[in-house]
């Protein structure tokens, strides 16, 4: 697993140091960083458990995500949505896989109503023919935090929520970006922030063994 961590941290700093060259530039470095996540969740033993596999599928889903939103088209990046979205429902079915705590799950998905309605608030103005996507895509990703609470008081390692948690407000920043207010710093705090959820969710699967 720790070839995988490092092959991310390389591409990460490789990212960000060739990030004035252009987007294009830095998506090569983008997909290195990618790679390692799953080159660490196979290390890690995904091939040898339900749960292994999905949050596997999950990283798998996400490393094409990834590569549709190195694009400024508006097609290619509804793609990456869609990738994303899958990928939050294999970490969902993952977390189903490993043990949820249904009161615990239903707790935090009333909780996370709140913040959800927020942010679609504030997004909605610049969604634009997104905005259903959008839409759906927050429902998703608050599932898939929920779960990851009620498994993580059903016994899971604290990788699982940890890793929810920070993809989540990861994506925050990410739809800065695209629809409210561009800015190097939505990939300066983001980009770190969306890596070590996934890295944390490769490790989960080490972890849960």
């Amino acid at each position: 697993m720790l070839a995988g961590l490092i092959i991310t941290l390389v591409g990460l700093v490789g990212m960000f140091a060739v990030a004035p060259l252009g987007r294009h530039a830095a998506g090569l470095f983008k997909m290195v960083a990618s790679a390692g996540f799953i080159g660490a969740a196979i290390d890690g033993g995904a091939f040898h458990s339900v749960y292994g596999g999905l949050v596997l599928a999950g990283l798998f889903f996400s490393w094409w995500g990834d590569l549709f939103l190195i694009s400024n088209n508006a097609r290619i990046f509804l793609m990456g949505v869609g990738a994303f979205l899958l990928a939050h429902a294999a970490y969902a079915a993952a977390f189903i896989a490993l043990g949820v705590n249904p009161l615990w799950t239903l707790g935090a998905a009333v909780a996370l109503t709140a913040p959800a309605a927020l942010m679609l608030r504030w997004l909605h103005p610049h969604l634009g023919d997104m905005r259903y996507p959008v839409y759906a895509y927050v429902t998703v990703i608050s599932t898939m935090a929920a779960l990851a609470a009620g498994a993580a008081m059903a016994g899971a390692p604290w990788s699982v929520p940890a890793g929810a948690f920070l993809f989540y407000v990861s994506d925050i920043f990410v739809a800065r970006d695209r629809f409210v207010a561009p800015s190097p710093w939505n990939q300066r705090i983001g980009l770190p922030l969306y890596y070590a959820a996934q890295l944390a969710l490769a490790f989960s699967i080490f972890a849960a063994q």
